[in-house]
């Protein structure tokens, strides 16, 4: 292990290293292919005290980076951790001592309280990474119920809202604190928490102010912001709305607000004063009976809309109208009311260096109707709960940080997620409040947090076994509900049943194991240059090569002079193309003198005294 890189083996386990929080999402996907679904689940919760979330929601980084993919396609990584959680998360109604044997039992090592601000997914995180180290920690929460845009931005057939607060009360049976309606500048002010002895803060407020348009009749009634209408909606305020709908953006927000007014408007409030077959009524005459109109207008083309695919697909599904390539230039009305938008077509949206530069075309105007115009085209923060006695510095709508600590210009202060950084993935966010935990850690002990060992394992298998025809099997898409019965808060996406689930994780290829060639005189292990490996191998990425030694070369001869010329033989080399393997164990079975041996590797972490 001396000549191996602990890095290069980590980068070899592409989807963890494309996860923020470092899941090792193989690791589980092959648990659940093997039935062993309670430790599936503790790999997928150990660094993620959100999973059962992220099951639902998460953008899912992991899956680009699969490897499956050069095959055909990525294995489907958060279906199977929502599969998982379902039988062993919050909403299996689990007993919290599991949460015990995964992180060990809590101990209150420490006096220092910690506040954070804000219980989006960067503060909840903040809050449990905090209690497992040991701190008394309280959330401040603006609002009357906790989860920030989780809770207030995401629509609820996407993410129910029983589920976000099972996720809270696993985090509060760690000793959290949660006080709702709190708002950070009306309520209370960063001094009034120093004067209550709070050592340090972590302001987790988000970007929860929705950008806007500067055109002509922005002002006009029937003009919404996107954010306001999902955060109304999600605190179940009825918002007034006309049977034409026009959306102006294209990513994932502008999706949500769209599919969300497909729907009638209506979302499940903390009251429920509607009843569920009220609010069925409303959806199937908003989606089966043409009730609404609902049109996506966006700058990009179909290629470029930043929106996820699948969620345009479903949008499409559910009979939403999209054009492309349009810039709004004034939205038209009467009697102060919205009646349509003016646009232009657009020529090109990023300039010669994919900066956003839109072009327009001149002449190209047309106008499309509308009595409901919802503006999504981004979030900023807002911190004018911000003093200047508070000593945190802020710039273009973000708080500004050291990256490496997420420290804040005040030293007891910090901060992380979209109120750092910007609109990001929610998982982004959650590795952004585990960062900031163990820097208010190192903060109030005034030394680094001790450095958690990392050993690197490795395992012989002595009987490496893969499942027949593995490389074949096609991706398991994840159930959906019919478009016909998506009607209320119904959730759209459905979970694995076990035969799907263990097929689907069947396909991960294993990025942790690595073909190991080596050889030994006393073992009786030396390679006899039968070439089987490379016979056997399905992906041809086993190549075995004269080895050239080059001699007496002057170096002003460059490519004058026929090198092969001037070289010798010396022995023959094994390159092996580590991306195209897929990890079949084929090589290590064929090799009549054990040669190749397939090895497995494992991180872990023990942490220091």
């Amino acid at each position: 292990m001396e000549e191996v890189s602990q890095e290069w083996l980590e980068r070899n386990f592409p989807c963890k290293w494309a996860c923020p929080v470092h899941t090792e999402s193989g690791k589980y996907v092959t648990l659940i292919a093997q039935g062993k679904f309670r430790e599936a689940y503790a790999v997928a919760r150990r660094p993620n005290p959100l999973a059962s979330i992220c099951g639902r929601i998460c953008a899912a980084p992991c899956e680009p980076a699969c490897r499956r993919g050069e095959i055909d396609s990525p294995v489907s990584i958060r279906a199977l951790k929502r599969f998982v959680t379902e039988k062993f998360g919050v909403e299996s109604m689990m007993d919290f001592s599991v949460l015990s044997e995964i992180y060990g039992h809590r101990k209150d090592r420490y006096a220092e309280k910690v506040a954070i601000i804000g219980s989006g997914p960067a503060g909840l995180a903040c809050a449990h990474d905090l209690a497992l180290l040991g701190y008394p920690v309280t959330i401040f929460e603006s609002a009357p119920v906790a989860g920030g845009m989780l809770r207030l931005g995401v629509p609820e057939y996407r993410l129910p809202r029983a589920l976000i607060q099972l996720e809270v009360n696993a985090i509060l049976s760690l000793g959290v604190e949660l006080q709702c309606n709190q708002r950070l500048g009306r309520d209370f002010t960063l001094s009034d928490l120093r004067a209550k002895g709070y050592k340090s803060i972590f302001l987790g407020v988000g970007a929860m102010q929705s950008r806007t348009l500067g055109i002509p009749g922005i002002e006009l009634d029937g003009v919404l912001r996107g954010i306001d209408y999902l955060l109304n909606l999600n605190l179940g305020y009825k918002v007034e709305m006309g049977k034409r709908v026009v959306v102006i953006g294209g990513g994932n927000v502008a999706l949500d607000v769209a599919r969300t007014a497909a729907r009638g408007g209506e979302q499940g409030n903390t009251e429920r004063s509607l009843s569920i077959v009220q609010a069925l009524d409303v959806a199937r005459s908003a989606i089966r009976f043409g009730g609404r109109e609902v049109t996506v207008c966006c700058l990009e083309s179909e290629a470029e809309m930043p929106a996820a695919l699948e969620e345009v697909e479903e949008a499409l599904h559910e009979g939403i109208t999209f054009c492309y390539r349009l810039g709004p230039k004034q939205i038209l009305g009467k009697d102060g009311s919205a009646t349509g938008i003016e646009f232009t077509a657009v020529s090109r949206v990023f300039d010669e260096n994919g900066r956003f530069a839109p072009q327009f075309i001149e002449g190209s105007e047309t106008v499309i109707e509308a009595d409901t115009v919802i503006v999504a085209i981004g979030q900023t923060g807002d911190f004018s709960f911000l003093r200047p006695e508070d000593g945190v510095e802020t710039r273009q709508g973000r708080i500004l940080i050291d990256p490496d600590t997420l420290a804040t210009s005040a030293s007891d202060v910090f901060t992380g997620g979209d109120a750092a950084f910007g609109p990001r993935i929610a998982i982004s966010a959650i590795a952004d409040g585990k960062k900031a935990a163990r820097s208010i850690d190192e903060f109030l002990r005034g030394r680094p947090t001790p450095e958690t060992e990392i050993s690197v394992e490795i395992e012989v298998e002595e009987r490496y076994e893969r499942v027949w025809d593995f490389e074949g099997i096609p991706r398991q898409k994840p159930p959906m509900r019919p478009t016909l019965r998506r009607v209320g808060f119904a959730e759209v996406e459905e979970c694995y049943d076990e035969k799907a689930a263990r097929l689907e994780g069947a396909r991960c290829l294993h990025c942790w194991t690595n073909t190991i060639f080596t050889q030994s005189a006393t073992d009786g292990t030396e390679c006899i240059l039968c070439g089987g490996c490379q016979d056997v191998c399905p992906e041809d990425c086993i190549e075995i090569v004269p080895s050239i030694r080059f001699v007496d070369v002057p170096a002003s001869a460059g490519e004058l002079v026929p090198l092969l010329s001037k070289a010798e033989l010396r022995g023959s080399v094994f390159l092996k193309d580590e991306e195209a393997c897929i990890r079949c164990g084929l090589c290590a079975l064929r090799c009549p003198v054990g040669t190749i041996t397939m090895q497995s590797f494992e991180s872990k972490e023990n942490p220091c005294a």
